[in-house]
């Protein structure tokens, strides 16, 4: 079965979808500040590569998957003192991702998938609010929350450490989905900055300033690759792709613990 990409299709042609394994797959990311070197957009571009691999591997078993455009404006308030961040209130990112939700269930889709790598903690809880309420509409919600152990130990030396904000981790997600936004002069000349922003999170800090960033990143942004970024993407696809066949029965379901959070990138 095909992947499509909801905007581009007529309501007739989504009225025609057959439903009994269709998956909706909304990208959610956010405008805020990764550094001098990487675009405002940078959470959306690893969102929405995230979704487009994850929709190839979904299609290819079998599954009707529609992307949906990416939700660029959320929650951010450790980036909120640099220009160009918009940070939107908790509750109104978890009442806008139920509400498209609720439209994809009264189309018949049996499931939304969330592909997000925005990390801050406000952005997280307000994503976790809305599953749960369109859990309770019968709506199921496939959404692997990278801080838990049982997804981010999967991914990179750098993610595991917590330092990954516009580092080397996100810059070679850009580098590979969009080479073209990354300013490498500047990032190549960046020195590593290696203070690991989940534990500042743990320890009180509110702002990328408090926690050790004045720049806005963490991390090795030197170092970042487009042949990691490749792998890594590939790895978030299935990550998400997992999530959502856990959630339908086809493999058994992580239980991670609300307080197993590990890193705080994105």
């Amino acid at each position: 079965m095909p992947a499509h990409n909801l905007a581009e299709l007529t309501w007739t042609e989504v009225e025609a979808l057959p439903r009994g394994r269709a998956v909706a797959i909304l990208p959610v990311g956010a405008l805020e500040a990764h550094g001098p070197h990487l675009p405002l957009s940078t959470d959306v571009v690893i969102a929405e590569a995230m979704a487009g691999a994850a929709a190839g591997r979904l299609a290819e078993r079998g599954f009707e998957v529609l992307v949906l455009p990416a939700l660029p404006f959320t929650a951010a308030p450790f980036a909120a003192e640099f220009p160009g961040t918009v940070s939107a209130r908790a509750e109104t990112v978890t009442a806008l991702v139920a509400e498209v939700g609720r439209s994809v269930r009264a189309w018949g889709v049996p499931l939304l998938a969330i592909a997000n790598s925005h990390l801050d903690p406000a952005h997280l809880d307000a994503l976790h609010a809305a599953a749960a309420e369109l859990r309770l509409t019968g709506l199921r919600v496939a959404f692997p929350d990278l801080t838990r152990r049982d997804w981010a130990t999967r991914l990179t030396a750098e993610f595991k450490s917590g330092a990954c904000h516009a580092g080397r981790f996100e810059g070679s997600i850009v580098l590979a989905a969009r080479p073209e936004l990354v300013r490498e002069e500047t990032r190549r000349a960046l020195p590593p900055n290696p203070i690991s922003l989940s534990q500042a999170i743990s320890d009180g800090r509110r702002t990328f300033a408090e926690a050790g960033g004045p720049r806005a990143y963490f991390g090795d942004p030197a170092a970042a690759s487009a042949e990691e970024g490749r792998a890594t993407i590939a790895t978030l696809a299935t990550l998400l792709e997992e999530a959502v066949r856990a959630e339908l029965g086809d493999l058994p379901r992580p239980r991670p613990e609300r307080s197993d959070r590990q890193g705080a990138g994105g």
